[in-house]
């Protein structure tokens, strides 16, 4: 009896283009989804306020993939700006650009790929909606070569991040009220203390290699910081409740929002690599259980609106 040879599935090398759609869901951090939803949390705040519970189903289509599309792309020209610094840095060595299995160009290629098909979305949305489109691709764009320049880079991307919001309102009512801007300054100094929890972890990397962050110019005072940054964060969700005449069910969300953000400061104390790392995870819990609140409030009749 004669026995032919097998490979075993192991033994073969994957097509090449199943190879480079990973590496491309890699660069986009598809497997790291904590971004998308630091992102969608905020912009489902301002979706739900502007239209006093929930918003119509295409136009709640579009902001979510939306936000995955663009949280997307700006990895990618984050990653395309930071590849002088990537491979120098613990955390960010083994990324696609920083390892050089994706070329520069390809990067461009994707990020353009991911904004068109954004912009495609927000076409079918009203004008004011399409104009400050724009302004949010501008943000998202430019983000990334602020470090090399400026300390707060952190303040831009919470500027970039919560651009949703008032894009919402322009969205659902063809306006942006005032309780719009207040959301979208909460979110600011949010994404201003979590994204400093992140810059913590890189403190070291980036001061060997002249990056700077909120977490350099903080120095010693960082939890001091970060303590004011969160507590002025409350107290802006706070009075944007009280503009929306939200109820019991939204500052309930928020009383809970304040213990996890308590309980972040208790695991990140030491300032460890891992202690921040976790710190900065748990911000969606933070996001989620602010939005949990006001849909309830909406949902139970727990508002004035």
């Amino acid at each position: 009896m004669s026995y032919e040879r097998y490979e075993t599935p192991e033994s073969v090398p994957p097509p090449a283009w199943k190879v480079r759609l990973g590496l491309y869901w890699k660069l986009v951090r598809g497997d790291r989804p904590i971004g998308w939803l630091l992102l969608l949390w905020p912009t489902w705040w301002g979706l739900w306020i502007a239209a006093r519970g929930v918003p119509p189903w295409w136009t709640l289509f579009v902001f979510s993939a939306g936000v995955w599309l663009t949280r997307s792309a700006g990895c990618v020209i984050n990653d395309y700006a930071d590849r002088w610094l990537d491979p120098h840095v613990e955390r960010t060595k083994h990324r696609p650009l920083a390892t050089g299995e994706v070329r520069g160009r390809e990067a461009l290629m994707v990020f353009a790929a991911l904004m068109l098909a954004a912009f495609a979305l927000v076409l079918t949305l009203n004008r004011l909606t399409v104009l400050m489109s724009v302004i949010g691709v501008v943000l998202a764009a430019s983000y990334p070569y602020l470090k090399r320049y400026t300390y707060l880079p952190q303040v831009y991307l919470g500027m970039a991040f919560g651009w949703g919001i008032p894009m919402a309102f322009a969205a659902v009512r063809g306006e942006v009220p005032a309780v719009a801007w207040l959301l979208y300054a909460a979110n600011i100094l949010w994404a201003t203390a979590y994204d400093t929890w992140y810059a913590m972890v890189d403190r070291e990397d980036d001061l060997k290699m002249g990056a700077k962050s909120t977490a350099i110019l903080f120095g010693d005072l960082d939890l001091v910081a970060q303590g004011v940054l969160y507590a002025l964060f409350l107290a802006a969700l706070a009075l944007a409740g009280q503009r929306a005449e939200l109820g019991v069910w939204y500052y309930g969300g928020l009383g809970l929002a304040t213990a996890l953000v308590v309980y972040e400061f208790a695991i990140a104390r030491g300032r460890e690599r891992a202690a921040c790392f976790k710190a900065f995870l748990h911000n969606h819990w933070v996001g989620l259980t602010v939005f949990a609140g006001l849909a309830l409030d909406y949902a139970l009749g727990g508002s004035a609106t």
